[in-house]
């Protein structure tokens, strides 16, 4: 089955089979930019029972600085109080580069289920951050369930993470 026909489904693909995200601890933030969406993604995750979520800002849509919210998130998901990360800004890009200035995160910037998919399966992220201005909310969500659904293989990806 090739990415586009595993992941360009009409419908929403199923819960993740591979991970139960009811056990899950999962760090969140983002910009101003971000907000509404990462409003939204906190909703859905209630929604899915994860076991812990915490909010590092933003906490409105006012103009922030994306770095005051991602810096205290990665520090968190880097020492092992959460599971993983969420980030999300309006590109994407700059609460990327914060959160892998962290050298415990492997952070990826997805805006395409396949995306996802490989930077689990072959970088073992830990980070998803996610481009608000260039994802529906449709689109995030099911970014989100593959991202958690989906398990790092290991091997000859082992060896290279680990020279990250």
């Amino acid at each position: 089955m090739t990415n586009e026909n595993k992941f360009n489904q009409p419908q929403t693909p199923k819960s993740p089979s591979r991970r139960d995200l009811g056990g899950l601890r999962i760090a969140i933030c983002s910009d101003h930019a971000g907000y509404e969406l990462k409003e939204k993604i906190i909703a859905c995750l209630k929604q899915k029972q994860v076991l812990g979520i915490q909010d590092f800002g933003a906490f409105s849509s006012e103009s922030s600085d994306y770095p005051d919210y991602a810096h205290p998130m990665a520090s968190a998901v880097e020492k092992g109080d959460f599971d993983f990360g969420i980030s999300v800004c309006g590109s994407g890009n700059g609460i990327n580069m914060t959160a892998n200035k962290h050298q415990g995160i492997r952070a990826a910037l997805c805006w395409r289920p396949e995306i996802a998919a490989l930077a689990r399966e072959h970088n073992n992220a830990n980070v998803l951050s996610l481009p608000a201005r260039f994802v529906s909310d449709r689109e995030a969500f099911i970014i989100l369930d593959v991202f958690f659904s989906t398990e790092f293989e290991g091997g000859r990806h082992e060896r290279r993470v680990g020279k990250i």
